[in-house]
């Protein structure tokens, strides 16, 4: 019992460093469990994919499916306050140009957002927008299909379990982010330092494994409601595969410019990737030729 507590602790821990949820005043706080609790950032995500998730379902009662996705959105940054597009944001502005590294981990620290950061966080909104819109929308084909009447509920599940989906991963990439590479930035000030600088292939394992919980807890529950168990394995798996090739390319990148990874590329890793495996996820939903 003392066992399962501590990790309910550490998970609320997770949850209150990620999110503006408040937590018990019972959880209380010791700063090794910031490391610790690495494990269960996936769960976070997936609790802000599944909130997401909701939103989009009561916004799609009363409006179209972009405007319904875009209240998701907004509903999401809210929760996390914006956390990771920041992150995106920062690491846009320090290296989109050609600068060297000390003057990239100097733009970083800057609280004013440039050309860069104000481009990259609205390309990659705007592209999210467009693909969650298009998950959501029914394409002629299937409208003039003989259940025409049910698909757009069909399709609005299909986003929602995309977005808990695509929430869940981009946030284990970031843990695995952060065993792969050292830290790169200025210890006096790292943004990450209190979740600690390095994760370690315990922590790595436990977050994979509860990644794998999320894709088994939906797979059962489609299994369950009589829907294609094969579309989902099929939408899980490429878009896991897209979320990791985002990840490579991360790692590639800051390795490269930074010499390892800092707090802001942590969110531009979580936000590069959820939008790669919405992409993907996307080409299984509504394939086109």
């Amino acid at each position: 019992m003392r066992f399962l507590i501590h990790e309910v602790r550490l998970f609320l821990i997770a949850l209150q460093f990620f999110t503006r949820v408040p937590v018990p005043a019972w959880v209380g706080y010791h700063p090794d469990w910031l490391q610790s609790c690495q494990r269960y950032f996936p769960l976070v995500g997936a609790l802000v994919g599944c909130a997401g998730a909701l939103m989009l379902a009561l916004a799609a009662n009363w409006w179209p499916p972009l405007v319904a996705v875009i209240l998701s959105m907004a509903f999401t940054i809210w929760l996390t306050g914006g956390f990771h597009e920041d992150g995106w944001a920062d690491t846009c502005d320090a290296l989109g140009g050609s600068v060297s590294r000390e003057r990239a981990l100097e733009i970083m620290k800057d609280s004013r957002i440039g050309s860069y950061g104000s481009l990259g966080l609205i390309l990659l909104q705007g592209l999210k927008a467009a693909t969650l819109s298009s998950l959501a929308t029914p394409v002629v084909s299937e409208l003039n299909n003989a259940q025409s009447s049910h698909i757009h509920q069909v399709l609005l599940a299909w986003t929602m379990m995309a977005l808990i989906w695509c929430h869940t991963g981009s946030r284990l990439m970031a843990v695995w982010l952060m065993r792969l590479l050292p830290y790169g930035g200025d210890l006096a000030h790292a943004k990450a330092k209190p979740l600690g600088l390095q994760a370690s292939w315990g922590q790595v394992m436990a977050a994979t494994a509860w990644t794998l919980v999320v894709a088994g807890l939906m797979w059962l529950w489609l299994a369950q409601s009589g829907w294609p168990t094969g579309t989902l394995t099929m939408a899980l798996g490429r878009a896991a595969l897209a979320m990791l090739i985002g990840a490579i390319v991360c790692w590639r990148w800051f390795k490269r410019r930074l010499g390892g990874f800092t707090g802001d590329t942590l969110g531009a890793t979580q936000q590069l990737t959820e939008v790669m495996g919405l992409l993907a996820w996307l080409t299984v939903i509504h394939p086109i030729g």
